[in-house]
């Protein structure tokens, strides 16, 4: 049974309000992705269901603001949904380590009022789209391959994320992947040039997901979990084997399942092979330091980071619309999280 975003994060905060005030109780701190807030917030609620003197505070700021928090050591882990390049592991200035724990799609949403069925979108499409090419709903690129829906002729609005974003790391390597222009103009990262002249920015899949709802004509990358909670209709997208496929947590496995061995540094998983393949998926990571001052906090933290990493945590992932990490990347997890010292 599925268990609402709002539901969780009701349970979540009533679960810190019941156990901060306990002498006994350790409350973790982590921030970062926006990606990962609403499976982070169902598990570490069940977790503390289990381990009441252990609470986690998790706030979603993005995954440029998670890893500054982390890096300024403010927190005791960091949530991005790309790794730590080179530059960001020196500014850490210690041994960092980095465990994948979500898998997941970002949707293409858009807002179409009064237009039925389900929009269809070439991979050469949505590069358009982004490098402001293509300019309204009616373009006869996207009439070609949605015939059968009457298409406004209506301004798109292009929503992305203007916080620094794993998210916008996962979409615009989708883009350099399938388009040679996006590539030498404007590249991968969390942060970029966003070139469409409708360009509009919010912060945090919930700022993306609110400002596509609210804006007729717009169309963003949002996280699945965020696009189904807000009952918002998504795209299909023409896969590499040229398929269509929507964002769904099959099709974010089969993207997954064509990668089977992934790290800190190869683990993108955009526009992979397979007839089933989403192409605009990617794992996210928790950021740790190898070595903790505080030797009984460094447990707790262990505890609570196996415990999500693992099966008992990741069995949770499905009823928020995440996909459960494979078990060798389980296995890759938790060999990572074995060289904490603790």
């Amino acid at each position: 049974m599925k268990v609402s975003l709002l539901r969780c994060l009701t349970m979540a905060a009533a679960a810190v309000a019941l156990t901060v005030p306990a002498a006994a109780a350790t409350q973790l701190t982590g921030a970062g992705s926006s990606f990962d807030y609403p499976f982070f917030s169902k598990a570490f609620y069940i977790y503390n269901q289990k381990n009441p003197d252990v609470t986690v505070n998790y706030q979603s700021i993005g995954s440029g603001g998670g890893i500054q928090q982390f890096t300024a050591r403010n927190v005791d882990f960091g949530a991005t949904d790309v790794p730590m390049n080179a530059e960001e592991l020196a500014r850490a200035s210690a041994p960092v380590l980095q465990v994948p724990v979500t898998l997941g799609g970002a949707a293409i949403a858009y807002n179409l009022p009064g237009v039925s069925g389900t929009l269809r979108l070439t991979r050469e499409v949505v590069a358009g789209i982004y490098l402001g090419k293509i300019l309204k709903w009616n373009d006869p690129a996207i009439a070609k391959v949605n015939r059968a829906m009457n298409l406004p002729d209506m301004s798109i609005v292009v929503v992305h994320r203007s916080d620094g974003s794993g998210t916008s790391y996962i979409f615009s390597d989708f883009l350099s992947h399938v388009s040679p222009e996006w590539k030498s103009k404007v590249g991968t990262g969390k942060s970029v040039s966003w070139p469409a002249p409708s360009a509009v920015g919010a912060k945090g899949n919930e700022g993306v997901a609110g400002q596509v709802r609210s804006t007729p004509g717009a169309i963003g990358y949002v996280e699945l979990a965020y696009v189904i909670e807000n009952h918002m209709p998504a795209a299909l997208l023409q896969n590499r084997a040229g398929k269509w496929v929507a964002c769904t947590t099959e099709t974010v496995a089969a993207a997954a399942a064509t990668k089977p061995e992934v790290s800190a540094t190869n683990f993108s998983i955009v526009d992979s092979g397979g007839a089933s393949s989403y192409p605009i998926s990617g794992y996210s990571w928790v950021v740790i330091y190898k070595n903790q001052s505080d030797r009984n906090r460094a447990k707790i933290l262990y505890g609570a980071l196996s415990w999500l990493a693992g099966p008992q945590g990741q069995e949770n992932a499905k009823s928020v619309d995440y996909v459960p990490l494979p078990r060798n990347v389980q296995a890759t997890a938790q060999a990572t999280l074995n060289q904490m010292q603790r």
